[in-house]
């Protein structure tokens, strides 16, 4: 009877094994991304002469300047929509973090909010911007908030989209998507790091948008591919296990923000729950309230039209008289 549960143990043993050696992906060298997912005008911020930041700055140089920046595990591509809407009549700059897209790692036992604050900053300090609009998703909305309160003097307006920083409360998080909930668990961690994700990071994007069927094949394969760039597993990773720098949200903390701030916030948020953008806008003093019903975590890809015509709305009252508030058609060969 031992044996034979000594030889079930060990084939099973041997197809676990097996299985894993056949998932495992090599990574993924930044020449043969930036092939494939760079932009005629990306540009590169270096430090020490070693490449770093990847970021895009397009529009008239005298407009008015917007920032975008990304969540987590996602890049600059998420702007794409917006980016055509906007770049006529404003200054756009969007930005990989460091570990996502085709940005570099700066330091991963450092990465974290205060790490992507830095990074904003030395983007705008690079290119000359001294006031500007910031707008982030998700856990690019942390770091806008987080760089609201270390730079209020530098912001001209606040766009929160989907913002995190608040720490869920009893029951919240249940329905985050399942590559989520195996990121947070330290075995889980180890055992996917170097595995092929493409069908767990397909489940947790179809659990962002409210209408998964605006997930297609090219975006699973972004995600993934840009996943295996040299080291951005690592940051991935280490931003999951919770041990690197954190910044909470607190109703006295956002009382500090200044800037004309608006908040963007899908109804039906399976990451950030609804509450928790109605807490933003509560939070921070003046701060204007846009939810969306039936829309999931990622407005400015889900209804892009409907969500850059608000943007562009609220930041015509903040530039007031100097643009217009009627969109501009999309600008073609984005």
């Amino acid at each position: 009877m031992f044996r034979r549960f000594l030889v079930v143990l060990l084939t099973v043993g041997v197809i676990l094994t097996a299985g894993w050696y056949m998932l495992k992906r090599p990574d993924i060298s930044y020449n043969t991304l930036e092939s494939v997912y760079s932009y005629n005008d990306s540009r590169f911020l270096k430090s020490g002469g070693e490449t770093q930041i990847h970021f895009r700055d397009i529009g008239p140089r005298d407009a008015p300047v917007i920032v975008l920046v990304h969540g987590y595990a996602a890049s600059m591509h998420t702007w794409d929509d917006w980016v055509k809407r906007l770049r006529r009549d404003y200054r756009v700059i969007s930005l990989d973090l460091p570990g996502h897209g085709l940005s570099r790692c700066v330091d991963n036992n450092a990465i974290g909010i205060e790490q992507f604050v830095d990074t904003v900053d030395r983007v705008v300090t690079t290119v000359d911007v001294r006031n500007f609009t910031l707008v982030g998703s998700s856990m690019g909305g942390h770091s806008a908030w987080a760089y609201a309160l270390e730079y209020p003097e530098k912001l001209d307006a606040l766009v929160l989209v989907d913002a995190a920083g608040w720490p869920d409360e009893k029951g919240e998080g249940d329905s985050d998507p399942l590559i989520f909930k195996l990121l947070r668990n330290g075995v889980a961690r180890k055992l996917m790091k170097d595995l092929d994700m493409s069908a767990l990071i397909r489940s947790g994007l179809e659990k962002s948008f409210a209408d998964p069927a605006l997930v297609d094949d090219p975006m699973v394969e972004r995600y993934s591919a840009l996943s295996r760039a040299p080291c951005h597993r690592e940051a991935l990773l280490k931003l999951m296990s919770g041990a690197t720098t954190r910044v909470p949200a607190t109703s006295e903390a956002l009382a500090r923000i200044s800037a004309p701030t608006l908040v963007m916030q899908g109804e039906v948020d399976n990451l950030v729950p609804a509450g928790h953008g109605r807490k933003f806008a509560e939070a921070i003093p003046g701060a204007e309230l846009k939810l969306y019903p039936n829309v999931g975590h990622i407005p400015q890809e889900e209804i892009g039209e409907m969500s850059a015509d608000d943007l562009r709305a609220f930041l015509a009252e903040v530039y007031a008289p100097a643009l217009p508030a009627e969109a501009s058609a999309p600008t073609e060969g984005e």
